[in-house]
């Protein structure tokens, strides 16, 4: 079988590589891929764009391939999925429809409330001005969100009003689209945040391993939102009892509410939680595709063939699988380009891959690129440094090791990831 991978960063990597570890997957094509699809056996970028629907279908009417999935959370807002669906050709991911819980913020924060699934209280507005007075009205610490698709970065926990308003400003200057500009003011939650991937085929939710991301830039996350600076799993705050709650109260009635409107979601669940000092999940967001980076650490210790998984999501089969994983936790950081979430360069040689996987970690690309047979970065997150042990704090001292062996100009990462679950409260 011959697959087709829309995407073209860490998470997309990572799935192109989980899939040849199949005897059943043939070749992966990436629209279009990046340094390290380029360097993979078995692996084919192609220079297409993501949002190039017609390009795409041509390319796999040309070449017989089975299975399209879509990385990333544009091309499914943009209906790629009904695009595919309308001329009979499997694809893994949700309709524009059921994009729209990723897509707008508004639309999923009124989702969760008609399903009374548990979400922090929050307000959307269309004015800034009115936003701003709400602000006041209901003090500091205080959240605001953009209420489009902002690559991770358009939300600020903001400690003051002064930060709230300049966020607010922010949002309505169009720094995350200029179409149909709204804002989302909402509580403030203390607590620890969890990432929750579930597979659904419409009718059956599974989630797969609890896994925990580090937004912040800085280490002790602090500093700016970023797309994700690394993550872990199992995370261990989600016990079997927990994720029983989450399943109960969280993910059944989101699909239920999602059948009520006569949404057909099929692909991935992702709930972004909260759980708070109180040990209560809250839904902070919901996206419509795999974490990145959370999908590295989980897909390195999934048992069953994620091909197996995927076919069962688009043909509704999933009830009858079991999902299998590897004994152990898993750890992935992220080496990123000097300057980012803010301006930083491109272009900058990089070295020590191979030493880093001598070291037994996985290095998936995120923003790299192959230019006259050298490697180099081509995004704000450009490496997604990955390592398994029986023990967490055996995959961290690993995956690290190996971080220690890559080099390219300005290269920044934070060296705390994971270690909260070890006890380390800074």
């Amino acid at each position: 079988m011959k697959v087709l991978v829309v995407g073209n960063g860490g998470r997309e990597h990572a799935i192109a590589k989980k899939l040849l570890e199949s005897t059943r997957i043939k070749q992966v094509f990436c629209v279009p891929g990046n340094g390290g699809t380029a360097t993979t056996k078995g692996c084919q970028n192609l220079s297409l764009n993501i949002d190039d629907f017609q390009g795409i279908e041509r390319f796999v009417m040309v070449n017989n391939i089975g299975l399209v999935i879509v990385g990333p959370e544009l091309p499914l807002s943009l209906g790629i999925a009904d695009y595919f669906q309308q001329r009979k050709m499997m694809i893994f991911g949700p309709t524009k429809a059921g994009a729209q819980i990723e897509s707008s913020k508004s639309w999923a924060k009124e989702l969760m409330l008609e399903a009374g699934i548990p979400t922090p209280k929050a307000a959307v507005f269309t004015d800034a001005e009115a936003a701003k007075a709400y602000v006041v009205e209901q003090g500091t610490p205080i959240v605001i969100k953009a209420d489009g698709l902002a690559s991770g970065k358009g939300v600020t926990v903001a400690t003051t009003v002064k930060m709230a308003h300049s966020a607010i400003n922010t949002i309505f200057r169009g720094e995350f689209g200029t179409d149909n500009i709204r804002v989302l003011v909402e509580e403030f939650l203390t607590g620890q945040e969890v990432s929750i991937l579930a597979l659904t085929d419409g009718i059956t939710v599974e989630p797969l391993l609890p896994a925990q991301d580090h937004k912040a830039i800085g280490e002790g996350d602090k500093g700016a939102n970023t797309g994700g600076m690394g993550a872990y799993a199992p995370a261990p705050i989600v016990t079997p009892e927990l994720m029983e709650r989450i399943q109960e109260e969280i993910l059944e009635p989101t699909l239920a509410a999602l059948q009520k409107r006569k949404i057909d979601y099929r692909g991935v669940l992702y709930a972004g939680l909260m759980i708070t000092p109180e040990g209560e999940p809250k839904v902070l967001e919901f996206n419509c595709r795999f974490g990145d980076p959370e999908t590295q650490a989980v897909l390195s210790l999934l048992e069953t063939p994620l091909e197996d998984l995927v076919l069962a999501c688009c043909q509704q089969r999933l009830g009858e699988y079991s999902i299998r994983w590897k004994s152990g936790a898993s750890v992935c950081v992220v080496l990123a380009s000097g300057g980012y979430p803010g301006s930083y360069q491109k272009g900058k040689v990089i070295t020590g891959i191979e030493e880093a996987e001598a070291k037994g970690a996985e290095v998936f690309h995120a923003g790299t690129q192959l230019k006259h047979h050298q490697l180099v970065s081509d995004g704000g997150r450009v490496l997604g440094v990955t390592a398994t042990g029986e023990t967490l704090e055996q995959a961290i001292s690993k995956a690290y090791a190996a971080v220690d062996c890559i080099q390219f100009e300005g290269v920044y990462c934070r060296r705390d990831i994971g270690r909260r679950a070890l006890g380390d409260k800074n």
